[in-house]
């Protein structure tokens, strides 16, 4: 189940509400306008729009709206949940045998686990279907790829961007060395570019970009938890023997847990 990712905004604000601040602090509240350069903000977010247009296509361009909402939602993962259906599932197989699990897969709600099921349930060699399921944790890694890349390069071009709006500031500012009114707002030109180009990479795309990744690796993650899962089911492992096997991808504070939990059922029993 997804759910709204409060980090990152929350990330994004506290980042923002630092800078603020520091402004705030070192020039007052009256200076803010100081730091708001229009021509600056163009030849950033212009040419970063500009380098994005150019190096991707349309259909990759069109994965971006689907890619900035996961940025901002998270999905929970329940490997305890996780390991207790393939335990069922083990039950049901061992007693009843495979064909049975066909029966209640309604009651499933991940596909991929529904998908290897049925694999199973057909028969497949247990080669076949684990090659069948990485395929498509592959193609899942290679869809998730290019949706972040295009993130990852926007975080490459913006200080880019901001490099260049300096180096038009400062040839502004070498022509006009006559003119002393011209020195400040082309100063400003040079230094605010590189500090949106580098804001924009370093407290947006950049990050957003890791976050992306890190999903993605727990995605994978889970669904080789899950290929094991259907693995142990179709070979007839013992439900308890796939319970430990699975568990030992667990976190190692819900081991903790879980071990502190049969030791105090120990001493009850004891009692």
């Amino acid at each position: 189940m997804k759910k709204l990712d409060y980090f990152t905004p929350i990330g994004i604000f506290v980042g923002l509400t630092m800078i603020l601040f520091a402004i705030f602090f070192n020039a007052g509240p009256g200076n803010f306008h100081f730091f708001v350069q229009w021509t600056s903000i163009v030849i950033v977010l212009g040419g970063l729009s500009a380098a994005i247009l150019i190096n991707f296509s349309k259909q990759e361009l069109a994965l971006l709206p689907k890619v900035f909402k996961e940025v901002f939602h998270s999905k929970d993962y329940d490997l305890q949940n996780l390991i207790t259906t393939f335990k069922s599932l083990s039950t049901k197989a061992r007693r009843e045998g495979l064909l049975a699990l066909e029966m209640g897969l309604e009651e499933v709600e991940d596909p991929f686990i529904e998908k290897g099921v049925l694999l199973a349930v057909d028969g497949i060699e247990q080669e076949t279907i684990k090659d069948i399921l990485m395929a498509e944790v592959v193609a899942m890694e290679e869809r998730h790829r290019k949706g972040r890349y295009i993130i990852e390069k926007a975080g490459e071009y913006a200080p880019a961007w901001g490099m260049i709006g300096t180096l038009v500031g400062l040839v502004l500012m070498l022509q006009n060395l006559n003119d002393p009114a011209t020195l400040g707002p082309n100063m400003a030109i040079a230094l605010l570019t590189t500090l949106y180009g580098t804001l924009l990479a370093n407290l947006v795309f950049l990050p957003m970009a890791n976050k992306l990744e890190n999903k993605t690796e727990e995605e994978v993650f889970i669904k080789q938890i899950i290929i094991e899962g259907i693995l142990g089911v179709q070979s007839g492992q013992n439900p308890k023997v796939l319970e430990e096997k699975l568990g030992a991808f667990l976190p190692a504070r819900i081991k903790e847990k879980e071990a502190e939990a049969r030791e105090g059922e120990a001493a009850y029993d004891q009692a």
